[in-house]
C-alpha cells in the first residue's frame, strides 16, 4: 500500500503513464495534499474545476496529529538542504507511521528509505 503525496495524485490526474500501475489503487492522502492540489487547480484552471474536483474526491485521509507535525518538522530539519515542504515532510512522516511506501517523484525522495520514486 502507498501514501500518494500531492506529486503523485497529480500525475494520476495528468494520466503520467509511468503511474498507469497505480490508477486502481485506493489513494491515501492527508488534507495537506487535498489543499496543495485544491490550489493546484484554482491556480491553473478556475474555482470551479477546483470546486468540483473537491466534491468528486475520494481518497482515505490519515489524521494528522500534533506528534506526526512535530516529527515532520524536525525530519525538515534534518533534510533542511533538500528544501522539502511541510505537505511532503508530513506525508513522509504518516507513510512511515502507518507501514505505506511513500510514492512520489519529488527529486527530494529519490534516495530516501521507504520511498516508490516514480517520475
Amino acid at each position: 500500500m502507498y501514501f500518494f503525496d500531492t506529486y503523485a495524485i497529480m500525475a494520476l490526474m495528468e494520466k503520467n503513464p509511468n503511474y498507469d500501475i497505480f490508477k486502481d489503487i485506493k489513494i491515501i492522502a492527508c488534507v495537506m495534499n487535498i489543499g496543495e492540489i485544491y490550489n493546484i487547480i484554482l491556480r491553473e484552471k478556475s474555482k470551479n474545476a477546483a470546486d468540483e474536483w473537491f466534491s468528486n474526491i475520494s481518497f482515505e485521509l490519515l489524521e494528522i496529529t500534533p506528534e506526526i507535525i512535530v516529527k515532520a518538522v524536525y525530519f525538515k530539519h534534518l533534510n533542511k538542504k533538500k528544501n522539502i515542504s511541510s505537505t511532503d515532510a508530513v506525508g513522509y512522516i504518516l507513510s512511515l507511521k502507518h507501514n505505506l511506501k511513500f510514492l512520489t517523484g519529488d527529486r527530494q525522495f529519490e534516495n530516501l528509505p521507504n520511498v516508490e520514486f516514480v517520475k
